[in-house]
């Protein structure tokens, strides 16, 4: 507001006439519909172009791949980017939390990139990359979010500290229509042998597809165990822990 030439004393001669509400210190937002947690990130996103997309569960929740959202929306917002968001959107009055990841911790620079990329501005199909989707939500602009392929990965990256097998599992059934194209690029580019490795064992329990079309010999799965759930059984082809109560994979 400062760079338009809206001054300090402006913007309270503006609030003491009802023309702006100030939710918290240092936000402002016009009295105009309810303040909810989409449109706050949508005016990080479009107004002041932070590179943030939502990810993880919440974009599949968004996307309709939730089973058992509740009616009320999701508990934790899921954000992806470069940088963390300003400090005042945790302290806006949400029922919902934000969790914040570092793209290029799960993703290589290349699919990492579209997150500040995907801001750059003009319509709808050049403000997002082959990996970050608009998705209406009855406002001005778009939220922008991952692909329900990324969102998965960044999904199962979680596991098993923010993420439930039994969760994940639920989503991954229902994931039936993934591109493989989309797939492919973004699992040689993931950094996560873990992700990758569920992936494949997600993916193969519930016979998708899908997955005959993706090349496996260009995806590395690294080498050795990984344990992900105590006392759990080992996955003798993916060397990975999953919980005794899991089938294996048709």
């Amino acid at each position: 507001m400062e760079r338009h030439s809206y001054s300090t004393s402006l913007r309270s001669q503006y609030v003491a006439a009802g023309w702006l509400v100030q939710p918290v210190r240092g936000t402002y937002k016009r009295p105009l519909g309810e303040l909810t947690w989409e449109r706050a990130v949508i005016s990080l996103q479009a107004l002041m172009k932070y590179p943030l997309i939502v990810g993880g569960r919440t974009a599949l929740e968004l996307q309709g791949f939730g089973h058992y959202v509740s009616a009320s929306g999701p508990a934790s917002i899921h954000l992806y980017g470069d940088e963390p968001p300003p400090g005042w959107l945790a302290k806006l009055p949400f029922k919902e939390r934000f969790i914040f990841h570092k793209a290029q911790t799960l993703f290589s620079a290349a699919t990492a990139a579209e997150c500040p990329l995907c801001l750059a501005g003009g319509d709808d199909d050049e403000r997002t990359g082959d990996h970050v989707r608009p998705l209406s939500m009855n406002a001005q602009w778009p939220l922008l979010v991952s692909t329900p392929e990324r969102a998965f990965l960044e999904m199962l990256d979680e596991l098993p500290k923010r993420e439930t097998f039994h969760n994940v599992d639920v989503i991954a059934e229902g994931l039936r229509t993934l591109s493989p194209t989309r797939l492919q690029k973004l699992l040689e580019d993931c950094r996560s042998v873990k992700a990758k490795r569920l992936f494949f064992w997600f993916a193969e329990r519930h016979g998708h597809r899908w997955l005959s079309r993706i090349d496996r010999d260009r995806i590395s799965l690294g080498s050795g165990k990984r344990m992900l759930v105590k006392g759990g059984r080992l996955d003798p082809k993916y060397l990975i822990t999953v919980p005794e109560d899991l089938g294996a994979p048709v």
